[in-house]
């Protein structure tokens, strides 16, 4: 027997179908993700804590949920919105089906709706609040509840995903260097693809000063990804900004881009319906080599992407990469400081392996 469901967004338009996971209610920004592979990472990715993703690939759990590929140590997702969930699990490594997962973290989710209408009206409205109600919770004032949940503009919200206390992940070999890590929602892969290159990696709160975080030594500061508008997260700015003080070298992907960017004395803003998949070209200008990259943001720094040189505190700054699809930034370099970034995700887990090679210039600008 099937549990009904209703996924109302903030302008009123309603999609209906079944339970999918946990039943109750959940609020979030409504965001497709285009990945037909990776759910497992998606949804335990912290980047999208406090959003409700949107699946546009209509088959979705055909290979269950096993305890190896979790980028994180739970569920961050708000709500799940998938089309057509697979009835059954096949894959070795599988332990439980992805509904079961669900329900064991308490995601509200909603199967059986026309998930390529709901992108396509998200494409032309832009990401929304959404909620989705499910059993006893559908009610006459559900889009009232909408509307007074939070928006994510303003959201600060690293603090509320990172890590409790810090902890250390050992270099794979000899230990070559030893870089402090800023978790502002970060993945498992990316310690382990810095471990790979000799890397003893301190990951520390997002919370740590950049006092705190010269004060370890390291060879590197690596800056993560995470949730959240990155124009109301200060801590991690000023942090940046006494790295590059120090001219320690200096790493960002994804939000840690955008952190970058403001300590530049870049602006950053929203974008209208975001990057969220695994497909997204982005080309390096200064090759014009284009790279297939896995994508989660919301929000862009704001930087002229013809490669021109801009002028901040810590000297001259370029956009080093640019997204074919609409032109956002993608990418920062320094050009009289140690110090780049990329605003996708070069761990790629999920998503293609183009861009892991930036892991070993990192290394590479360590041993300088």
């Amino acid at each position: 027997m099937t549990t009904p469901a209703v996924l109302v967004l903030e302008d009123g338009r309603t999609f209906r179908g079944e339970a999918y996971g946990a039943v109750g209610e959940t609020f979030g920004e409504a965001v497709f993700n285009t990945g037909m592979t990776g759910y497992q990472e998606t949804l335990t990715d912290p980047s999208y804590h406090r959003q409700v993703v949107v699946m546009t690939a209509p088959h979705i759990g055909n290979t269950g949920v096993n305890d190896e590929d979790p980028e994180s140590s739970r569920i961050w997702v708000s709500g799940y919105v998938v089309r057509d969930p697979s009835r059954v699990r096949s894959n070795w490594r599988s332990s439980r089906t992805l509904a079961e997962e669900l329900e064991r973290q308490g995601v509200v989710g909603i199967s059986g709706i026309d998930t390529r209408a709901l992108t396509r009206h998200l494409r032309e409205r832009g990401a929304m609040r959404v909620g989705i109600f499910s059993g006893d919770h559908i009610a006459d004032d559900v889009l009232a509840k909408v509307l007074a949940s939070p928006q994510m503009v303003g959201a600060d919200l690293a603090h509320e995903v990172t890590t409790d206390k810090p902890y250390v992940v050992p270099a794979v070999g000899d230990k070559r260097f030893t870089v402090a890590a800023l978790d502002l929602g970060i993945k498992a892969a990316t310690p382990r693809y810095l471990a790979q290159q000799g890397c003893e990696v301190h990951v520390l709160p997002a919370t740590t000063t950049g006092e705190q975080l010269l004060a370890l030594g390291a060879d590197g500061v690596f800056f993560s990804n995470g949730p959240g508008d990155p124009a109301t997260t200060d801590g991690p700015v000023a942090a940046a900004q006494a790295v590059l003080a120090a001219d320690v070298p200096l790493f960002g992907i994804c939000f840690g881009n955008q952190i970058l960017g403001r300590a530049l004395g870049l602006g950053t803003y929203k974008l209208r319906y975001g990057h969220r998949g695994v497909n997204q070209p982005v080309q390096e200008l200064a090759t014009g080599r284009v790279h297939v990259t896995s994508h989660n943001h919301g929000f862009a720094v704001d930087a002229p992407t013809d490669g021109t040189p801009i002028d901040s505190p810590y000297g001259r700054v370029a956009v080093s990469h640019v997204d074919l699809n609409d032109n956002v930034v993608e990418g920062l370099r320094c050009l009289d400081a140690r110090a780049f970034s990329v605003q996708y995700h070069p761990e790629a887990a999920p998503g293609p392996h183009d861009a892991t090679g930036l892991f070993h210039q990192f290394a590479h600008l360590m041993g300088a």
